[in-house]
């Protein structure tokens, strides 16, 4: 996560970026996120994204800011070594304030036309990973989730949980990407990966798989 980090802010497509804390716990419990921030319930109330955007951001909520204001959020934590939950959110700017009050700076840059096209519509995107017994139902609730939105039982299975490189890469590819064509190569790559989470009635269910890109 901060190699990855520093890589963003080096090639200039982070602007703002609260390095990972490290915070140890009875029972083995491990958890790798954000150092002053603990309640997250903001994103569940019943609010309008506008306002849980404009508050995650007040509160420094966020592990990385993009120049485009999105937020991007990296919670990990781990029983005894094994990973048992993580949280991933991406929280594009409902404004793109940056843009509006500097368009001449996004303009005139070819990597930033993804972010600056009129047509784009912001919504929150996040992965879950939950592997506890009491927590996991095959296919009401798969281990390893993307939700898209805020709808409440949107959880379309994913392969596994993901780490800090794909889920960063995800996004630079799929949101970010002529950003992400021109530096690709200059990111750091990490090989890790998280064994396959998925029931086996989720097999036969539509999901999403993240790739590595090679």
């Amino acid at each position: 996560m901060e190699t990855l980090t520093a890589d963003l802010i080096g090639l200039s497509l982070c602007d703002k970026q609260n390095f990972p804390s490290i915070k140890r716990f009875p029972n083995q419990i491990t958890e790798v996120g954000l150092a002053n921030v603990s309640d997250l319930s903001l994103v569940l109330k019943n609010i309008s994204y506008d306002k849980i955007y404009a508050e995650l951001e007040k509160s420094h909520a966020y592990n990385l800011k993009m120049i485009d204001g999105a937020l991007i959020q990296l919670m990990y934590r781990y029983k005894d070594d094994s990973i048992e939950t993580h949280r991933l959110a991406f929280f594009p700017s409902p404004t793109l304030e940056e843009f509006q009050n500097n368009p001449e700076i996004y303009l005139e840059d070819e990597i930033y036309a993804d972010v600056s096209n009129k047509n784009v519509v912001p919504f929150p995107i996040r992965f879950d990973f939950d592997c506890r017994v009491d927590i996991a139902v095959p296919i009401e609730h798969p281990r390893s989730h993307l939700t898209l939105g805020q709808y409440k039982n949107c959880r379309i299975p994913v392969n596994s949980a993901l780490t800090p490189h794909d889920f960063l890469c995800f996004l630079l590819r799929n949101f970010y990407n002529t950003a992400f064509q021109k530096y690709f190569n200059e990111i750091t790559q990490f090989d890790d990966c998280f064994e396959d989470s998925l029931f086996g009635e989720e097999q036969i269910v539509s999901r999403i798989i993240i790739g590595k890109v090679v």
